[in-house]
């Protein structure tokens, strides 16, 4: 079954209509996304690759996880099943850190318009091992810890998905 989605007005309210994730975006309506950068001990970030397969953005590096908020879901229930769907991480809410939330408008094709608004979430762990990472396969192809300078290297180049409001936000979170 697909997925259910919230859509919301152009200030964030749900409006109280839902459809599947594809008529949302066909439509180009408004709706819920999370995003989480996990942080471990070292200050390293857990980005992950996503699939090759997927329909936006793909191969391209991403922050910890994403997802769509799915219809009666709060953000931070979202921000939980992402973190353990995409990157097998087990959290809880007061695990969750807010950091902002910021409206996001891009064309992606002739059926397939993005109109967002993004929930932003820190994690911080105290160890992170990255071959313990359980990879979900239809949604990520790989996964690294980076650096502050690689991360800054890698938010600058054309291979990560663009997420600058966040990636400001999560540097000026942490460093």
């Amino acid at each position: 079954m697909e997925e259910m989605i919230d859509v919301l007005d152009e200030n964030g309210v749900k409006t109280g209509e839902v459809l599947t994730r594809k008529e949302v975006h066909k439509q180009g309506l408004w709706h819920k996304i999370i995003a989480i950068a996990i942080i471990d001990e070292n200050n390293r970030i857990l980005m992950q690759q996503r699939s090759f397969k997927v329909e936006t953005n793909p191969g391209k590096w991403d922050i910890s996880a994403a997802g769509h908020v799915s219809a009666g879901q709060t953000s931070l229930e979202a921000a939980i099943r992402e973190c353990n769907e995409e990157v097998g991480i087990q959290i809880k809410e007061d695990d969750l850190n807010y950091v902002l939330t910021y409206k996001k408008e891009s064309y992606v094709s002739e059926d397939y318009t993005d109109k967002q608004f993004f929930d932003c979430y820190v994690v911080k762990v105290k160890e992170l091992m990255i071959d313990s990472i359980l990879l979900q396969e239809s949604e990520v192809a790989d996964a690294k810890l980076v650096t502050k300078e690689d991360f800054k290297s890698m938010t600058e180049s054309n291979n990560t998905i663009k997420r600058p409001e966040f990636y400001k936000a999560l540097l000026d979170y942490l460093f």
